[in-house]
This record gives structure tokens, C-alpha cells and sequence, in this order.
């Protein structure tokens, strides 16, 4: 890399890049945000947060408070900038979309199919259905966030991305042209293609979990419920399909976790939630992924300047540090009482942040 902000040293025993962005984490809500909070701001300096609280975050007014509250829970002496999203419904009108567009603090919406995931009952049950919403959006050039799969009871979950992309965003593409998309927490080789054949204004987001793992991580052995997440983990070629992309430097994917922190009980239970809190090793878990590709040198574009790019917000000017020192997940951490299990829980990755 040739930026003054970056350098790989000799042997790469140390990597300083651009402090990063998350484009994809969920915070929650009190009384966990005092920790979730700390845990993304160690190393990113801004995030688009997630709005599927119970219940959700449907206008500016809601997330200007939740703004407020991520702020006052930052620890005393960190930088961090919460980027907030409303939550789309069907009952969202225009007029909250141009609102949402003029408002300082908030960066995007999110479209959740009903039922597709955490808190989505709110959700969009027919995305074919609210034209007049996506052409607000694209009049106030707002960035469109979706997680792109369909529900329906006939459609296997492990092809669910796949249709979503053929029923419903190729069309949607094609009649707003001008609207800037994201297409979330990338799982498939189709969603690959998908955004490779797409003009600058689509994007996509690729979480650690679908680069490090596929579903024999999940099933193979036994059911580990600490890497169920949605979209679920797919075959080992889609997961090379992301390792593969992330090769190119291509400025249409870049960084989002989707950590999502959930109680342990809540985890390892009958029914348990779906989400891995990647959140306090994300950055290292990323260098390992990268390195495993032979593709470090492209670390910093897309944990730190193909996100700001896409959302025209500056590039961050402070950097951060990377050294090759093993660190070892903890078992467990206590997020003001409420013990989580973060993902990788006991495993050792080579990488550190200094």
C-alpha cells in the first residue's frame, strides 16, 4: 500500500491502516449499550447502527434518541460516531424518508422482510409492494440497507438469498437506478455476481463469520448455536466466493460486522437467537482473513475507505495498529450483568490491535 496512512512493515509483523468503520453492528439498547458501545469504539471510529430494537426504530424522532443514548453510554475519553438508520415499514411515508435525509444523524434505512430475522416482525412482508418508497428514497438520495432474502415457507433457507436477489432486487435495480443500495452481510456466490454486475451504487457488506466459516462450522459434529446467524452460514463455495472477491479490492465491498450480541440463555437454548458478537476482535478476525487470502495489502480499502466512499462521508484521518500477536478469544464477557458469549469464544487468532 502506498497511502502515508498505512504501511505494512518488513516480514508483516505489524500493519498500521486508517482507523476503520463497522457498516453493520447492532448495539441494542440499555442496558447492554455502556459495553457494546465501548467494545465497537475501540477500533471503529463510526458505525451505521442497526435499528431492529424492540420496537424498532421507525423515525427521525426515535433515532435521534437513540442517538443520544449511544452517545451518552460512549465511555468517557473514546471517539465514536453512531450513523443511524430508520427501520422501513410499510406504513413509512415520504415524508419521514425526506425528513430522515435532511436530518445530521441519520445515514440510511433498513429494509427487513417480515419474520426474515432479530425484531423483523415489523418488517416489509411483500418488498414488491412499496414502490413509492424506494422512489422517495432515490429522490432524496438515501441509501437503501437491505437483508436480502425472502420468506417463504416454500424456499429452503439456504437458497433464501439467492430469491430474494431474482424476485424482487433485480427488479427493484432496474426501475431506480439512480437509488444506492447495500446488500447486506453477503453469504452467496450469487450475491457476489449480483453486485459485480451492477453499476457504483450498489454495495455490499461481508461480515467475518461468512469469510472465516460455512455451514459444516455450524452442523458438522453438532450444533454450534455461537455461529447460528442469519443469513446462515452456506457451502464452503460461497464462502470462497467471498474470499475470493475481497481479493480484487473492488470498492463496492467493504467492512460490516453485523456483530450482534445476544445473553447466553438466549443463545444456547431450544430455539436460540441468531447473531455472532464478533464486536471485540473484529478488526483482528478481518487481518486473518485477509492474510489467509494473500491479501493484507488490501485490509485498509476495505475496512477504511471503500464504506466512507460509498456514503460520501470523509475518510477517517486517525490510524490504528495491528500486530502479530496472538490473542485468545475470551470464554465469556460480562456486559453489565448480562453474560455473552462472543464469537470465537477460547480460540486464538494471530492478530491483535495494539
Amino acid at each position: 500500500m502506498t497511502s502515508a496512512a498505512s504501511q505494512i512493515e518488513s516480514q508483516t509483523e505489524s500493519l498500521t491502516i486508517t482507523r476503520p468503520d463497522d457498516w453493520h453492528v447492532h448495539l441494542r439498547d440499555n442496558p447492554l449499550l455502556p459495553h457494546t458501545v465501548a467494545a465497537t469504539a475501540a477500533t471503529f471510529a463510526r458505525a451505521i447502527v442497526m435499528p431492529n430494537l424492540a420496537p424498532p426504530v421507525t423515525t427521525v424522532e426515535l433515532a435521534e434518541g437513540y442517538y443520544q443514548r449511544i452517545v451518552q453510554a460512549l465511555p468517557t475519553g473514546m471517539s465514536f460516531e453512531p450513523l443511524m438508520v430508520l427501520y422501513l415499514t410499510a406504513d413509512t411515508s415520504p415524508q419521514e424518508i425526506a425528513a430522515a435525509a435532511a436530518h445530521p444523524h441519520v445515514h440510511a434505512v433498513k429494509l427487513y422482510p417480515a419474520g426474515a430475522t432479530t425484531n423483523s416482525a415489523y418488517g416489509v412482508r411483500d418488498p414488491d409492494a412499496i414502490d413509492h418508497l424506494y422512489a422517495a428514497l432515490e429522490e432524496n438520495d438515501l441509501p437503501l440497507l437491505m437483508h436480502g432474502e425472502v420468506i417463504d415457507p416454500a424456499v429452503d433457507i439456504f437458497d433464501r438469498e439467492r430469491v430474494f436477489i431474482e424476485r424482487h432486487l433485480l427488479r427493484i435495480r432496474e426501475k431506480f437506478p439512480a437509488l444506492r443500495m447495500v446488500l447486506e452481510h453477503i453469504t452467496t456466490g450469487d450475491a457476489v455476481q449480483f453486485v459485480l454486475s451492477q453499476p457504483k451504487n450498489t454495495a455490499a457488506t461481508i461480515t467475518p463469520q461468512h469469510l472465516m466459516l460455512n455451514r459444516n462450522d455450524l452442523l458438522a459434529g453438532g450444533i454450534r448455536p455461537h455461529n447460528y446467524c442469519l443469513p446462515i452460514l452456506k457451502r464452503r463455495t460461497h464462502q470462497e466466493a467471498l474470499r475470493q472477491v475481497i481479493t480484487t479490492n473492488d470498492a463496492r465491498f467493504f467492512l460490516g460486522t453485523d456483530s450482534a450480541p445476544h445473553a447466553q440463555h438466549a443463545k444456547e437454548t431450544a430455539c436460540g437467537c441468531a447473531g455472532c458478537y464478533s464486536a471485540p476482535a473484529a478488526l483482528a478476525f478481518y487481518a486473518t482473513v485477509f492474510e489467509e487470502c494473500g491479501a493484507l495489502q488490501h485490509l485498509e480499502a476495505f475496512a477504511s475507505h471503500h464504506g466512507p466512499d460509498f456514503y460520501r462521508l470523509p475518510r477517517n484521518t486517525e490510524t490504528v495498529t495491528l500486530v502479530r500477536q496472538p490473542q485468545t478469544i475470551p470464554e465469556a464477557v460480562d456486559a453489565y450483568g448480562t453474560r455473552i458469549i462472543p464469537w470465537q469464544a477460547g480460540g486464538t487468532i494471530p492478530w491483535s490491535l495494539a
